[in-house]
This record gives C-alpha cells, sequence and structure tokens, in this order.
C-alpha cells in the first residue's frame, strides 16, 4: 500500500518558491530519511505530507485520500506528526501520558475529548516502548530535551496510525540524547508492525540504523531518492550541501566530513 504519494509539488510563500516538481511515494514497511541543508524544504515537504499545509501546485494523496478532495481533520488522526513546531504548542504543565493520549483525537488539551482507562493504558505502554517507562505523571517543564522527544515520539504512535512524520527529532539533543533517541528509532525501524517513517535531518549521523530509502532536497528540488545505501554517496551528499563531502558507513550509521 503507498502511504504517501507527490505529483508535481509546489509551494510558493511570499512569491519565494519553497518547493518545486517534488514527486514522491512512501510505501508500507519504507523508512526514509530526508536530507538537505537548512532552507531547502524539508520542513515544508514534511508539513505536506502531514496535511499542514496545502501545495501551491501539485497533489499529494496520504494514505488513499487526496488532499483537497477529503476533511484533514479527520485524515490527520491517521498521521503521526512530531515536530518542534507542535511541541512549543503543548501546555508545559500537561502531564506527560496526557500529551500522549490527546493524540488520539489530534488534540493539545485533554478537556476536548473523553478519554479512558484504555487510552491511558496505552499512553504508559508507548511511553514504555520508547524508553520513558513510569513518566505518565511527570509534567512536560520537568523533562529534559531527550525525554520531550521520547514523549513526542509516544505521541505520535497514539492513533494507531497509517504513517508517522518526524521533523529533526534530534535537533536539541546533546549527544547522549541523540544516541538514546537513535536507539529508540533503530528499534522502531526494525519493527515489521510499525508504520511507514519518515525523518527529517541535516546530518547524516543522525540517521537511524535500519532505514531504507533516502531523498536529498537541494534548492527545493529533490537531487535525488531511492534506496539508502545507492542513493546517499559521497557525491551525492556533496551536490546537496554545495562542498566537497566524505561519507562511510560503519555498524549501521553513516559518519560525513568535509574533504
Amino acid at each position: 500500500m503507498t502511504a504517501l504519494h507527490l505529483a508535481g509539488v509546489g509551494f510558493i510563500r511570499d512569491q519565494r518558491p519553497i518547493l518545486a516538481d517534488v514527486d514522491w511515494e512512501v510505501s508500507d514497511g519504507q523508512r526514509w530519511v530526508v536530507l538537505g541543508a537548512n532552507g531547502c524544504g524539508k520542513t515544508t515537504l514534511l508539513r505536506i505530507a502531514a496535511l499542514y499545509e496545502h501545495p501551491t501546485t501539485g497533489t499529494v494523496e496520504v494514505l488513499g485520500q487526496r488532499l483537497g478532495r477529503v476533511d484533514v481533520r479527520r485524515l490527520r488522526h491517521r498521521v503521526g506528526f512530531a515536530s518542534p513546531a507542535l511541541a512549543q504548542m503543548l501546555r508545559p504543565h500537561l502531564s506527560t501520558a496526557e500529551v500522549v493520549m490527546t493524540a488520539r483525537h489530534g488534540a493539545l488539551e485533554p478537556w476536548w475529548h473523553d478519554y479512558t482507562d484504555a487510552d491511558r493504558e496505552r499512553a504508559e505502554k508507548l511511553l514504555e516502548q520508547v524508553g520513558a517507562a513510569g513518566m505518565g505523571h511527570r509534567t512536560i517543564a520537568t523533562l529534559s530535551s531527550g525525554e520531550r522527544q521520547r514523549v513526542q515520539i509516544a505521541r505520535s504512535l497514539m492513533a494507531d496510525p497509517g504513517l508517522v512524520l518526524l521533523d529533526e527529532p534530534a535537533s536539541t539533543l546533546d549527544l547522549g540524547g541523540r544516541e538514546m533517541l537513535m536507539a529508540d528509532l533503530t528499534r522502531l525501524a526494525a519493527d515489521p508492525a510499525a508504520p511507514p517513517l519518515v525523518m527529517v535531518t541535516h546530518r547524516t549521523e543522525e540517521v537511524p540504523a535500519g532505514f531504507t530509502h533516502a531523498l536529498l532536497l537541494r534548492n527545493g528540488r529533490i537531487l535525488a531518492q531511492g534506496p539508502l545505501e545507492e542513493t546517499l554517496t559521497s557525491e551525492s551528499l556533496s551536490d546537496c550541501f554545495g562542498l566537497p563531502l566524505s561519507l562511510e558507513h560503519r555498524n549501521g550509521r553513516w559518519h560525513s566530513q568535509a574533504r
């Protein structure tokens, strides 16, 4: 099954082209990383996939439903989405369990809907799954950056989504927090029951082991896409970031530096 299909997608904001001629498809079992320099359109691409932006041109189909012909409020419940912008919208005194549970209805506050003991139990189970066991009673304000990212990932899985989108989940983490998050994402990628995953980053070191495909963006256009080990090379990475780079693949992880 195709979870995400973009054809001829372009996006213009304030008369400035952000994306152009984007053709992309994400299918069941695939784990994609979207790589590119700051400002290349990665976050806009993910927001379109998450149904928070409408493209200026082209068509977008998410889980078999075409954007423009579907109630996006309902369809968003089937898309797990974690981003720094979404995290900033959460009230800091919400409990961790409440943050996860509210994703069941695509809400940001618990008082808008009724939740059951089963919802709370699932939230606690997901927190345990991402290495945040026992944190359900704590407020967001008391968590470290790494713990907050784990909570966001648990939240993205709450509604049994058909697609999970992660926007730079390691961007605020120190080395220890990043490596713990990479371990969580590696386990998630290896789970055959997990939905298709898409993760945006601008660092090859943040590509978890087990990811299968890569899409490289430069200036809003796709530079390369396909199976990870065929697409992510020193040459393609150099073209993507506009400087000579060397790339190594060791122990399931990618490492790059300037030549």
